[in-house]
């Protein structure tokens, strides 16, 4: 071997590859995407020495000495099979969820559907209005308000997010204002007076002061108008509209739980947006 460093998990991506004949099939049993799959064996060419495989169109083919490594390490994973078999049964993949606190919201209302038949996964929604980096594995999907320009992400475009006032009656006129730089925390900063509002710290306290009457709130319209004890009481601001993006790390989307998880938070944000009346 030469003095490149030698990953032990390639052994599994080289059985995967060697046994399907090639990096489609490949990718769906191993959970990493085909350009992945090809880098990875010829890394492990490059530090083996060796030429593991003859590419084709039609897929990857053993060579003489691809099937002489077949064989080595067929012996080896009959040794760790039982182990990674009793550890498997017990292992749930951790998929965190990243978004804002009203989508957070959402999700969480419909939690069920999420985690239907899903036992294998563990989730966690981190709720922030900070971005965080799925680049560098801070989420696995984010939920976002502009589409990604980092290379090595996934997307798609989810549907289209609209705002209004709302509150217990048109009667009401202050604001709750929530202190950050949110774009409806800014759009109240250069709309409304400061005597005109009531200051919060997080976007969920400016909802709850709607809901007991003492003043307006700027909510997405896919929480406002499913709350029954609030009306709107300003037009869609149009300045607020945005459209939304679901996002993954390209090679993390193929892994079966992550994929599970996207395909079901997408329905139901497809679902949210119609019921809200925003253009899907």
């Amino acid at each position: 071997m030469n003095e490149m460093k030698f990953d032990w998990d390639d052994l599994r991506l080289f059985l995967a590859v060697a046994q399907h004949g090639g990096l489609a099939a490949a990718s769906h049993a191993t959970g990493k995407s085909a350009p992945t799959l090809g880098r990875r064996m010829l890394h492990l060419e490059i530090v083996l020495g060796r030429e593991l495989f003859r590419r084709h169109a039609r897929g990857y083919e053993l060579t003489e000495d691809g099937t002489l490594f077949l064989e080595q390490i067929k012996d080896v994973e009959a040794k760790i099979a039982p182990l990674a078999t009793s550890a498997e049964k017990d292992r749930k993949t951790l998929v965190k969820i990243s978004a804002g606190t009203w989508m957070t919201l959402a999700l969480m209302q419909d939690i069920a559907a999420i985690m239907d038949g899903n036992d294998r996964t563990q989730l966690r929604f981190i709720s922030d209005e900070h971005i965080l980096d799925i680049g560098h594995r801070e989420a696995m999907i984010g939920i976002r308000n502009r589409r990604p320009e980092q290379i090595g992400l996934a997307c798609r475009k989810v549907g289209r997010v609209q705002f209004a006032g709302y509150a217990a009656s048109k009667h009401v006129k202050p604001w709750a204002k929530v202190i950050g730089n949110t774009p409806s925390a800014l759009w109240l900063n250069q709309s409304v007076e400061d005597a005109e509002c009531i200051e919060v710290t997080a976007p969920r306290n400016a909802l709850d002061m709607a809901k007991t009457g003492i003043c307006r709130a700027v909510l997405p319209t896919f929480i406002g108008d499913q709350e029954s004890d609030l009306v709107r009481v300003t037009a869609p601001i149009l300045e607020l509209a945005h459209d939304q993006w679901l996002v993954t790390h390209n090679e993390e989307r193929f892994i079966p739980e992550v994929r599970v998880t996207i395909e079901r938070i997408a329905e139901l944000l497809k679902k949210l947006h119609m019921r809200s009346g925003a253009d899907v």
